[in-house]
């Protein structure tokens, strides 16, 4: 299992989706702080919205520390890129958690400080407001939101 992390996240280096969601199990469930809890074919989606956003930009990932076993692993990965809305340099430290079925990802469960975040990304403004449940529940809209309309497009496009 410990390569199909590596597989994973050596995609997501090569910002190559479709490796990256094969390493998923179709009952995918996938959750984080800016997104909240996705399943199946949205967790894909997500993963495809951002490797497209990130395409010809300074977006980089690393990964270590990656630990499996038959039925779960983890995984340490950064990723180093331009908010777009404000401009502002990220370095993004996550950990991962991994649960697996059928030699797949089943549960991907990607924790990191979002107040940390918050502050790079956004500046006094995630100073401010970044610990605020105003703030994670705003987020988790606005990140929802863009996925939705990537999923429309991707299906109008179909």
């Amino acid at each position: 299992m410990k390569s199909l992390i590596e597989t994973f996240y050596s995609a997501f280096s090569d910002l190559d989706s479709e490796t990256m969601v094969n390493c998923y199990h179709d009952d995918i469930v996938f959750e984080d702080p800016a997104f909240g809890v996705l399943k199946g074919e949205r967790a894909k989606n997500m993963w495809r919205m951002l490797c497209e956003s990130q395409k010809n930009k300074d977006f980089q990932v690393s990964y270590s520390n990656i630990k499996a076993h038959e039925n779960e692993g983890s995984a340490t990965w950064e990723a180093f890129y331009t908010f777009s809305k404000t401009g502002r340099k990220v370095h993004n430290t996550i950990q991962a958690h991994f649960e697996f079925k059928d030699g797949k990802i089943s549960k991907h469960t990607d924790t990191f400080n979002l107040y940390k975040w918050s502050k790079q990304a956004l500046g006094l403004k995630g100073f401010v407001l970044g610990k605020t449940k105003y703030f994670k529940h705003k987020l988790k809209v606005q990140t929802n939101r863009l996925l939705d309309v990537y999923e429309k497009h991707k299906a109008n496009s179909n």
